[in-house]
């Protein structure tokens, strides 16, 4: 008799924490398949800026019901030096030519993280 427990298949919001959270590896392949965007305003700002910045999507953790409705983990804002500051997930094909068909499954998925000034969106 088998005992083990067979654990679900991750969540949506559990994909894009993990992948906010270590969008570029330093060493081997990340853990969910996607690419980190910085717009041209975020690029804009100090090394310093851009590193604090990235710290702050990496570690974001208030969500609500007003900023994420369907408990995707897939968007947040938050002050930076006077700066409204946005980041956002987007889900693609294996392709990256058209949105994935199955954002739950890593396999069918790319995910793009675009960090953002507010006035940028």
């Amino acid at each position: 008799m088998d005992k083990s427990v067979k654990k679900p298949p991750p969540t949506i919001a559990e994909l894009n924490d993990l992948f906010r959270k270590n969008p570029t590896p330093i060493i081997g392949k990340p853990p969910v398949q996607g690419k980190l965007l910085i717009t041209q305003g975020i690029s804009a700002l100090s090394q310093e800026d851009q590193a604090s910045i990235l710290a702050k999507v990496r570690d974001f953790r208030d969500f609500t019901a007003d900023n994420d409705p369907y408990g995707e983990h897939d968007f947040g804002s938050f002050e930076h030096q006077d700066q409204k500051i946005f980041w956002k997930i987007d889900y693609y094909a294996p392709d990256m030519n058209s949105g994935s068909e199955d954002p739950a499954d890593p396999g069918k998925t790319n995910r793009v993280l675009t960090v953002m000034l507010a006035e940028e969106y």
